[in-house]
């Protein structure tokens, strides 16, 4: 059995050179409540079409890398309990002992750069954890390391932003800002953090894109902060994440157990609030990623 599987679109579109969007699967498995999450992957990838690129949803199913997903695939990935977060630390051992599992940003990001797919679209990346500069994620070192395009809302907001900043300067991951100086904080517009770079189209990001072979720059991703439109409340926001991080500490939450403890814990008590706004964010990033993959299949 072969180890990677493509989808019948991902084989068309990779033999056309065709623009194509990578798509994390953990949003669908442990980021959004079901029936929703199965409701805003097929609205997900068809933004991706008609935004004029192919989307390729990342997941492993059975043990088997499957880069793009038939409609039943999606379905599983969406539906069934037994389906684990892997990064890419994990992806060896889930192959071998034939697992279903949903792809992180770290995993999301490598096994695209293995496809030669350039562009990846996520909801926020990690990074730093609050209170403990050892607990950090594995997306900024995959990142360091693999070159891509990500789009994403800033980080999420429950993490040490600007620890999270830092180690990205430190990492040399160029951090650019669409149509804004200010860093996103995934539900909120503006983390309180500036950046210094700032592109206000999927033709000058493409072009940074190209221009890293010349600079001999071309090891690391670039990371495009995408700020959502309609932010969550920020009094409520500030409430939910003091309360959502004392309920993870007394529940003795740690490590990747704490994102999708507190996804869950800000969907609840904000009533679907910050759950709406993180469709949104979804939708966006996938939008402009297909916009800044069919420029760098132009070039």
């Amino acid at each position: 059995m072969n180890s990677i599987s493509y989808s019948q679109e991902v084989q068309a579109a990779l033999a056309a050179n065709g623009a194509i969007v990578a798509l994390e699967s953990t949003i669908i498995s442990h980021g959004l409540p079901r029936p929703r999450n199965l409701e805003v992957a097929i609205e997900v990838e068809e933004i991706v079409r008609e935004g004029g690129a192919t989307p390729a949803t990342i997941a492993l199913i059975d043990g088997t890398i499957h880069i793009g997903l038939e409609r039943d695939q999606l379905e599983r990935i969406a539906h069934d309990p037994s389906v684990v977060k892997a990064s890419t630390r994990d992806l060896a051992v889930i192959m071998s002992k034939k697992m279903s599992a949903a792809t992180t940003v770290a995993a999301t990001a490598h096994i695209a750069h293995i496809a030669n797919i350039p562009v990846f679209a996520t909801g926020g990346l990690g990074g730093v954890h609050r209170g403990d500069g050892f607990d950090e994620s594995a997306d900024l070192t995959a990142l360091s390391v693999t070159p891509i395009v990500i789009v994403c809302a800033g980080v999420k907001s429950i993490l040490d932003v600007a620890a999270t900043l830092e180690r990205l300067e430190t990492m040399a991951i160029p951090v650019l800002g669409y149509g804004t100086h200010k860093f996103p904080g995934f539900y909120l517009t503006d983390s309180g953090y500036t950046l210094e770079h700032r592109v206000d189209s999927a033709a000058e990001i493409a072009d940074i894109w190209r221009n890293r072979f010349p600079a001999h720059t071309e090891h690391s991703a670039i990371v495009v902060a995408n700020p959502v439109k309609e932010e969550l409340d920020k009094s409520l926001h500030e409430q939910l994440l003091n309360s959502g991080l004392a309920a993870a500490d007394s529940n003795q939450i740690i490590g990747k157990a704490v994102t999708p403890f507190m996804l869950e814990f800000f969907h609840r008590e904000s009533k679907g609030k910050s759950l709406d706004v993180n469709v949104e964010i979804i939708k966006a990033n996938s939008k402009l990623a297909a916009a800044i993959a069919v420029q760098i299949a132009a070039q």
